[in-house]
């Protein structure tokens, strides 16, 4: 299972010196490449009541900022937070902007928001400090679904501005 900076391996029984040393010995590199086929399209309204802010640091104006975010081809890097929350990476530098300084008690699920160098979209609602441009209708995570998660590591996405 990736994270932002680690690996976890679980294995059946307890690791031997072989495993130990056969993961070590393990290229450390970039990830592997996104899944094959088309990537998932989110419909996203981007009148987040952070945008104007995340505007600002950009150093951009706010249809300049939903034309970056719609414009560029995000990756599932790791998955977190609560489940079927995926964590893309792929934002232009300039979109790299911190956590709020005082979270929020309550998120809206569907909220797509940017913290640092990653987009995720709240799957629920829950207390959160990212900042928060825009929201979808899209259901992240399904009990129901197979998979339940829209989004793995290795997809690829795409927001799509239909505000």
């Amino acid at each position: 299972m990736p994270a932002a900076r680690t690996v976890l391996v679980v294995l059946d029984r307890p690791p031997t010196e072989l495993d130990v040393a056969a993961l070590r010995r393990l290229p450390l590199g970039e990830a592997a490449p996104g899944q094959a086929g088309a990537p998932v399209v989110l419909p996203v309204v981007f009148d987040g009541p952070d945008l104007a802010e995340v505007a600002e640091r950009a150093g951009r104006s706010v249809p300049d900022v939903v034309a970056a975010l719609t414009a560029v081809e995000l990756t599932v890097a790791f998955s977190g937070f609560a489940p079927g929350f995926g964590y893309l990476t792929g934002l232009p530098a300039d979109l790299h902007v911190p956590r709020r300084a005082t979270p929020r008690t309550r998120v809206p699920a569907g909220s797509v928001a940017l913290a640092g160098p990653y987009a995720g979209v709240y799957p629920r609602a829950s207390p959160g400090g990212w900042q928060l441009v825009g929201r979808t209708d899209a259901v992240l995570f399904d009990v129901d679904r197979e998979p339940p998660a829209l989004l793995a590591p290795g997809a690829r996405v795409r927001f799509q501005d239909v505000g």
